[in-house]
């Protein structure tokens, strides 16, 4: 082999170091931090935060008022044509690079804090487990041996476990897409309200958003929680052939 490539000594020496550093960081991971985490996670799923009694409990108010109806006599129209067209001045008069400042009666229309907190406190957790997912997958990848015809059984296992960590990570991002739209939905909803606050279905839309949003944050903890089973689960019962793929048996014959 190393008369095809020839190899740096000192690079080699880098990267079996990387390597080493690799499988004590992931076989710490799958004996300790695994096991750990979804212990942690189980517990978090017992939490109040998780557990209210009503959806009701997690709503938040929109606090933005309904306006006065518009007059039908002359007078009246005329005060409405009025009011609107100081209201635009002033919006100009605010304008920057020739967009459109929209200002709320009641300030900055806020977000759903407590479902915020609630997300906050759930994407380091998503984070995590794509990172550590990533690090074992990496160590598994670097325990297949280098292809051969025969006695592959072992080296299969190894590439389905590659496969079920890589399917975690891709499941795991998309907890963050889900946060990402509902954020998006929310604030196009608000929108809504404040250009239509008369239009009692979009109110309560925001709030069918944020209820649904909450069932799926903690669908999402629960999917945490699993994932960190199974991954453990799964090396711990194949661990032998996922460090050792092939033995030495058919060797013997000869």
């Amino acid at each position: 082999m190393s008369s095809l490539i020839k190899v740096d000594k000192e690079i080699k020496t880098k990267v079996d170091a990387f390597r080493e550093r690799i499988t004590a960081e992931a076989e710490d991971l799958v004996a300790n931090f695994f096991p750990e985490k979804l212990l942690e996670l189980d517990h978090l799923l017992k939490e109040p935060i998780l557990n209210i009694n009503s959806l009701k409990e997690i709503d938040s108010e929109i606090n933005l008022k309904v306006p006065d109806p518009i007059l039908n006599n002359h007078d009246g129209l005329e005060e409405e044509k009025s009011r609107k067209r100081k209201l635009k001045n002033e919006s100009m008069d605010k304008c920057q690079v020739d967009g459109k400042v929209f200002i709320m009666p009641g300030g900055m229309m806020e977000s759903n804090h407590k479902l915020v907190d609630l997300i906050e406190r759930i994407k380091p957790e998503i984070r995590t487990l794509m990172e550590k997912c990533n690090t074992v997958k990496m160590w598994v990848q670097l325990l297949i041996p280098r292809i051969e015809d025969g006695n592959n059984f072992g080296v299969s296992i190894q590439e389905e476990t590659v496969t079920e960590l890589r399917t975690v990570e891709s499941e795991a991002g998309s907890y963050l897409d889900q946060i990402s739209r509902y954020y998006i939905t929310r604030a196009k909803l608000v929108s809504k309200v404040a250009k239509y606050p008369q239009v009692e279905d979009y109110r309560r839309t925001v709030t069918e958003t944020d209820e649904k949003e909450y069932v799926s944050l903690k669908i999402i903890v629960s999917e945490l929680r699993n994932q960190y089973v199974t991954i453990h689960d799964m090396i711990l019962k194949n661990i032998e052939k996922i460090k050792k793929p092939r033995n030495s048996n058919a060797e013997a014959l000869y």
